[in-house]
C-alpha cells in the first residue's frame, strides 16, 4: 500500500516510516523543502501558509497519516507560539481536506495523531476513558481544535481514527531523554510532588497502533494511545535511574522552581493524567509489546 505521512521526519514519523517500509509498503512525505535524499521515501512539496500542496501526493496515496505539528514543549508559550502550535496542527489537515474534496483520490483511511492533553494537563488521579469530557486549559483547547480539523477528513466519507497519544518513550527524542539526562549526570530527581501520573507508550507500540488503525477497517473514532499501566513521575524517574544504574540523591524539584523557569509550560510536567486504553483493550485484538514500564525502559535505555 501507499501511505502518505505529514510530519514524517519527526520522532514518531521516522519510526513509523521505517516500520511501514520494513513491511513492504511504499511511504511518502510532505515537506516545505523536499529533497528526496532518502531513496526509500518520496517527498512531495507543500506550503501550509500559502495553501500549496502537490496534488500527486494525494492522488498516489492509499492511506493518510497526520503527524504534523510544532513541538508543544519546544519553546515558551507566548501568544504567538500558542497560535503557531494550533495552526500547524489544524491548517495542515484542513488544506489536505480542501484538496481531497476536489480530487478523484482513492484514500481508504485516515489516522490522525491527537493527545491526552484533550482532557487537560492535570486531571489528578481521575481514571480517564475516551468518553471523559475535554479540559479547558491551553493543551485541551489545542487538542480540541486538532481533532476538529481531523473531522474535516471524516466529512469526506473517509474512515477516520484519532489516537490520543500519551508520553512517547524513545531514545531518539521526546520526554525521556530530557528526564534521563540529569539522571546520567547524577542530579536526577522527581518533579513537583512526583505523584502525578504519566500515561506513557513505547514508540514501537505506538507506531504499530498507527499501522493497525490504518488497515483494521473496524477501527474508527477516538482511542487513547497509551500503555495499560500509567506510572507516577516518581516511579518513572526511579526506574530510569535503576536501568541506567545511577543514584538519585536529590530531593524533588519543587513546583515553584519549575514554574519560575518554564512559566505556563510547567503544567506539562507538574500535571498528570491516569488515562485508560479502554477501546483498544475491549474493542481490538491489538497486543502491546511493552505493557510494563520496566521492560519499556530497559529496551529503550539499553540501546
Amino acid at each position: 500500500m501507499n501511505i502518505l505521512i505529514t510530519g514524517g521526519t519527526g520522532l514518531v514519523g521516522s519510526r513509523l516510516t521505517a516500520l511501514l517500509i520494513a513491511q513492504g509498503h511504499t511511504v511518502s512525505h510532505l515537506s516545505r523543502t523536499p529533497t528526496n535524499t532518502n531513496t526509500q521515501v518520496k517527498t512531495y512539496h507543500w506550503d501550509i501558509a500559502k495553501g500549496i500542496i502537490d496534488d500527486e501526493a494525494l492522488l498516489q496515496a492509499d492511506y493518510l497519516v497526520h503527524l504534523a505539528g510544532a513541538g508543544i514543549a519546544d519553546k515558551p508559550w507566548t501568544d504567538a507560539r500558542k497560535q503557531e502550535i494550533i495552526f500547524s496542527r489544524t491548517a495542515s489537515i484542513e488544506l489536505i481536506a480542501k484538496k481531497l474534496g476536489s480530487l478523484k483520490h482513492h484514500i481508504k483511511a485516515f489516522v490522525s495523531a491527537s493527545g491526552i492533553g484533550y482532557y487537560g494537563a492535570d486531571t489528578g488521579e481521575e481514571r480517564i476513558s475516551e468518553e471523559y469530557p475535554h479540559g479547558h486549559d491551553f493543551v485541551a483547547t489545542c487538542t480540541l481544535a486538532w481533532e476538529a480539523s481531523a473531522d474535516t477528513i471524516a466529512t469526506l466519507g473517509i474512515r477516520t481514527t484519532k489516537l490520543r497519544i500519551g508520553i512517547v518513550l524513545s531514545n531518539q527524542g521526546g520526554a525521556l531523554p530530557k528526564i534521563t539526562l540529569p539522571i546520567k549526570w547524577g542530579v536526577g530527581a522527581a518533579l513537583g510532588t512526583g505523584k502525578q501520573f504519566q500515561s506513557w507508550i513505547h514508540i514501537d507500540d505506538l507506531c504499530k497502533l498507527f499501522i493497525k488503525s490504518l488497515f483494521d477497517e473496524q477501527m474508527k473514532g477516538i482511542y487513547n494511545a497509551v500503555a495499560p499501566n500509567p506510572a507516577t513521575n516518581r516511579t518513572l524517574t526511579r526506574l530510569s535511574a535503576q536501568v541506567l544504574k545511577r543514584p538519585l540523591w536529590l530531593p524533588n524539584v519543587p513546583a515553584f522552581a519549575l514554574k519560575l523557569v518554564f512559566g505556563e509550560l510547567a503544567c506539562l510536567v507538574l500535571g498528570g493524567n491516569y488515562v485508560l486504553n479502554n477501546r483498544i483493550k475491549k474493542e481490538t485484538d491489538f497486543v502491546y509489546q511493552f505493557e510494563d514500564l520496566s521492560l519499556a525502559l530497559n529496551d529503550i535505555l539499553s540501546h
